[in-house]
């Protein structure tokens, strides 16, 4: 099972085992991170599970596009490595992947 590295507001730093197939969002919730809104649900109807990549993984996970996009520019706090987190998915490539909860807007 792949493991995810969740940095909360506060900086801490917890690794968390994330099943592949479901998404980082869905992963962050479950395990007990309350400041991870995900309003939406993972609907990529909001912005509420916004995270920043880790640099390393930018290039593996991607950039935003389309919607997730133009959501994110709703967010003070958008930057080169923003993503939303329900917009990731988890597979077997994503172990060790380290994200970074956004400021809430």
């Amino acid at each position: 099972m792949p493991k995810l590295i969740v940095v909360n507001r506060a900086g801490d730093e917890k690794s968390i085992d994330a099943h592949e197939g479901i998404s980082v969002m869905e992963a962050i919730r479950d395990n007990g991170f309350d400041e991870l809104l995900a309003l939406c649900g993972g609907c990529c109807s909001c912005a509420t599970c916004h995270v920043f990549v880790d640099e390393e993984w930018s290039g593996v996970v991607g950039v935003a596009s389309g919607d997730e996009d133009e959501l994110l520019d709703s967010s003070d706090h958008r930057g080169d490595r923003s993503r939303l987190s329900c917009q990731i998915m988890m597979t077997a490539d994503l172990d060790g992947l380290r994200v970074a909860i956004a400021p809430e807007d």
